[in-house]
Protein backbone atom coordinates (compact mmCIF):
# COMPACT_ATOMS: atom_id res chain seq x y z
CA UNK A 1 0.00 0.00 0.00
CA UNK A 2 2.62 2.64 0.76
CA UNK A 3 4.61 1.57 -2.49
CA UNK A 4 1.63 2.57 -4.72
CA UNK A 5 0.79 5.64 -2.22
CA UNK A 6 4.51 6.55 -3.25
CA UNK A 7 4.29 5.70 -7.05
CA UNK A 8 1.00 7.79 -6.78
CA UNK A 9 3.28 10.67 -4.98
CA UNK A 10 6.07 10.12 -7.86
CA UNK A 11 3.83 10.53 -10.89
CA UNK A 12 2.22 13.34 -9.50
CA UNK A 13 5.39 15.12 -8.88
CA UNK A 14 6.40 14.17 -12.17
CA UNK A 15 3.20 15.45 -14.34
CA UNK A 16 2.97 18.66 -12.20
CA UNK A 17 6.31 19.59 -13.09
CA UNK A 18 5.26 20.16 -16.74
CA UNK A 19 2.03 20.98 -16.46
CA UNK A 20 1.02 23.52 -14.90
CA UNK A 21 4.05 24.54 -13.40
CA UNK A 22 6.37 23.95 -16.78
CA UNK A 23 3.36 26.56 -18.58
CA UNK A 24 3.33 28.50 -15.96
CA UNK A 25 7.44 28.88 -16.04
CA UNK A 26 7.24 29.68 -19.90
CA UNK A 27 4.63 32.16 -19.29
CA UNK A 28 6.65 33.88 -17.10
CA UNK A 29 9.64 33.83 -18.84
CA UNK A 30 8.10 35.01 -22.22
CA UNK A 31 6.27 37.79 -19.90
CA UNK A 32 9.72 38.89 -18.70
CA UNK A 33 10.62 38.79 -22.19
CA UNK A 34 8.92 41.92 -23.47
CA UNK A 35 11.36 44.04 -21.37
CA UNK A 36 13.74 43.68 -24.31
CA UNK A 37 10.87 45.48 -26.67
CA UNK A 38 10.96 48.28 -23.86
CA UNK A 39 10.09 49.40 -20.31
CA UNK A 40 6.28 49.99 -21.43
CA UNK A 41 5.87 46.44 -23.49
CA UNK A 42 7.19 44.87 -20.53
CA UNK A 43 4.54 46.80 -18.26
CA UNK A 44 1.67 46.37 -20.45
CA UNK A 45 2.10 42.53 -20.31
CA UNK A 46 2.75 42.08 -16.76
CA UNK A 47 -0.31 44.31 -16.34
CA UNK A 48 -2.22 42.41 -18.66
CA UNK A 49 -1.75 39.39 -16.36
CA UNK A 50 -2.38 40.96 -13.27
CA UNK A 51 -5.61 41.67 -13.95
CA UNK A 52 -6.90 38.15 -14.94
CA UNK A 53 -10.01 37.70 -13.98
CA UNK A 54 -9.60 35.58 -10.63
CA UNK A 55 -5.90 35.93 -10.71
CA UNK A 56 -5.53 35.05 -6.91
CA UNK A 57 -7.62 31.99 -7.12
CA UNK A 58 -5.74 30.56 -10.46
CA UNK A 59 -2.52 31.75 -8.77
CA UNK A 60 -3.71 29.52 -5.69
CA UNK A 61 -4.54 26.27 -7.31
CA UNK A 62 -2.94 26.44 -11.12
CA UNK A 63 1.06 27.89 -9.79
CA UNK A 64 1.30 28.26 -5.60
CA UNK A 65 -0.36 24.73 -4.33
CA UNK A 66 1.35 22.69 -7.54
CA UNK A 67 4.70 24.18 -6.73
CA UNK A 68 4.64 23.70 -2.74
CA UNK A 69 3.53 19.97 -3.82
CA UNK A 70 6.75 19.74 -6.31
CA UNK A 71 9.28 21.28 -3.91
CA UNK A 72 8.42 19.73 -0.73
CA UNK A 73 8.44 16.16 -2.44
CA UNK A 74 11.38 17.11 -4.23
CA UNK A 75 13.17 17.75 -1.28
CA UNK A 76 12.36 14.52 0.64
CA UNK A 77 13.28 12.67 -3.01
CA UNK A 78 16.80 14.69 -2.47
CA UNK A 79 17.25 13.26 0.57
CA UNK A 80 16.26 9.54 0.46
CA UNK A 81 17.86 9.14 -3.29
CA UNK A 82 21.26 7.73 -3.46
CA UNK A 83 23.56 9.12 -6.32
CA UNK A 84 26.03 6.88 -8.21
CA UNK A 85 28.13 8.85 -10.56
CA UNK A 86 31.02 7.67 -8.34
CA UNK A 87 30.72 4.46 -8.81
CA UNK A 88 28.57 4.78 -12.88
CA UNK A 89 29.45 8.01 -14.08
CA UNK A 90 27.19 7.72 -17.16
CA UNK A 91 25.79 10.70 -18.69
CA UNK A 92 22.49 9.99 -17.35
CA UNK A 93 23.50 9.42 -13.91
CA UNK A 94 25.06 12.99 -14.20
CA UNK A 95 21.65 14.78 -15.49
CA UNK A 96 19.85 12.38 -11.94
CA UNK A 97 22.10 14.47 -9.61
CA UNK A 98 22.55 17.87 -11.43
CA UNK A 99 18.31 17.22 -11.39
CA UNK A 100 18.42 16.92 -7.54
CA UNK A 101 21.08 20.00 -7.14
CA UNK A 102 19.53 22.29 -9.70
CA UNK A 103 15.68 21.40 -7.64
CA UNK A 104 17.29 22.61 -4.57
CA UNK A 105 18.76 25.52 -5.89
CA UNK A 106 15.23 26.50 -7.95
CA UNK A 107 13.81 26.36 -4.45
CA UNK A 108 15.35 28.70 -2.86
CA UNK A 109 15.38 30.74 -5.94
CA UNK A 110 11.68 30.93 -6.41
CA UNK A 111 11.23 31.13 -2.97
CA UNK A 112 13.28 34.67 -2.62
CA UNK A 113 11.55 35.93 -6.15
CA UNK A 114 8.37 35.59 -5.15
CA UNK A 115 9.28 37.01 -1.51
CA UNK A 116 10.74 39.95 -3.44
CA UNK A 117 8.27 40.32 -5.73
CA UNK A 118 4.59 38.44 -5.19
CA UNK A 119 4.84 38.82 -1.34
CA UNK A 120 5.82 42.98 -1.62
CA UNK A 121 3.48 43.56 -4.59
CA UNK A 122 0.90 41.75 -2.17
CA UNK A 123 2.01 44.20 0.72
CA UNK A 124 1.41 46.93 -1.18
CA UNK A 125 5.34 47.99 -0.57
CA UNK A 126 6.44 47.68 -4.56
CA UNK A 127 4.67 47.57 -8.31
CA UNK A 128 4.64 45.44 -10.19
CA UNK A 129 6.40 47.32 -13.26
CA UNK A 130 9.81 47.54 -15.02
CA UNK A 131 11.11 49.39 -12.39
CA UNK A 132 10.79 46.91 -9.32
CA UNK A 133 13.07 44.15 -11.56
CA UNK A 134 15.25 46.87 -12.53
CA UNK A 135 15.76 47.89 -8.72
CA UNK A 136 16.41 44.48 -7.91
CA UNK A 137 18.58 43.80 -9.96
CA UNK A 138 21.26 46.83 -9.85
CA UNK A 139 22.76 44.93 -7.25
CA UNK A 140 25.24 42.63 -9.03
CA UNK A 141 24.83 40.36 -6.60
CA UNK A 142 20.91 40.01 -7.02
CA UNK A 143 21.82 40.17 -10.88
CA UNK A 144 24.06 36.70 -10.89
CA UNK A 145 21.90 35.03 -8.33
CA UNK A 146 19.06 35.47 -10.57
CA UNK A 147 21.19 34.49 -13.11
CA UNK A 148 21.79 31.29 -11.52
CA UNK A 149 18.50 31.09 -10.45
CA UNK A 150 16.76 31.08 -13.48
CA UNK A 151 19.33 29.15 -15.54
CA UNK A 152 19.26 26.25 -13.01
CA UNK A 153 15.49 26.67 -13.44
CA UNK A 154 15.04 25.89 -16.89
CA UNK A 155 17.79 23.28 -16.72
CA UNK A 156 15.43 21.65 -14.00
CA UNK A 157 12.68 22.25 -16.20
CA UNK A 158 13.72 20.81 -19.45
CA UNK A 159 16.26 17.72 -17.72
CA UNK A 160 12.82 16.87 -16.01
CA UNK A 161 10.39 17.01 -19.33
CA UNK A 162 13.24 14.01 -20.52
CA UNK A 163 12.51 11.93 -17.47
CA UNK A 164 8.64 13.00 -17.23
CA UNK A 165 8.44 11.35 -21.01
CA UNK A 166 10.39 8.01 -19.95
CA UNK A 167 8.30 7.64 -16.59
CA UNK A 168 4.81 8.40 -18.59
CA UNK A 169 6.23 5.87 -21.33
CA UNK A 170 6.25 8.48 -24.16
CA UNK A 171 10.07 7.90 -25.19
CA UNK A 172 10.75 4.00 -24.68
CA UNK A 173 13.10 2.84 -26.80
CA UNK A 174 16.50 4.38 -26.57
CA UNK A 175 16.37 5.92 -29.99
CA UNK A 176 13.59 7.68 -28.97
CA UNK A 177 15.18 8.33 -25.31
CA UNK A 178 17.82 9.89 -27.46
CA UNK A 179 16.11 12.59 -29.56
CA UNK A 180 14.54 13.60 -26.19
CA UNK A 181 17.96 14.36 -25.15
CA UNK A 182 18.53 16.69 -27.93
CA UNK A 183 15.09 17.97 -27.71
CA UNK A 184 15.22 19.19 -24.56
CA UNK A 185 18.41 20.31 -24.53
CA UNK A 186 17.19 22.72 -27.01
CA UNK A 187 14.15 23.65 -24.69
CA UNK A 188 16.95 24.15 -22.24
CA UNK A 189 18.87 26.69 -24.33
CA UNK A 190 16.07 28.24 -25.46
CA UNK A 191 14.49 29.09 -22.52
CA UNK A 192 17.53 29.65 -20.84
CA UNK A 193 18.16 32.93 -23.69
CA UNK A 194 14.80 34.20 -23.29
CA UNK A 195 15.30 34.63 -19.02
CA UNK A 196 18.76 35.59 -19.04
CA UNK A 197 18.23 37.98 -21.86
CA UNK A 198 15.42 39.88 -20.15
CA UNK A 199 17.47 40.06 -16.71
CA UNK A 200 20.33 41.79 -18.91
CA UNK A 201 17.63 44.40 -19.98
CA UNK A 202 16.61 44.99 -16.76
CA UNK A 203 20.06 45.46 -15.39
CA UNK A 204 21.78 47.09 -17.85
CA UNK A 205 18.92 48.02 -20.50
CA UNK A 206 20.84 46.50 -23.46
Amino acid sequence: MTEHREFFYRRLHSLLGVIPIGVFLIQHLVVNHFAVYGEESFNKAAGFMHDLPFRLALEIVIIFLPILFHAILGVYIVFVTKNNTRRYGYFRNWMFLLQRITGIITFIFIAWHVWETRVQIGMGTEELNYNLMENILSNPFMFWFYIAGVISTTFHFANGLWSFMVSWGITQSPKSQKVATYATLIVFLALSYIGVRALIQFAYGV
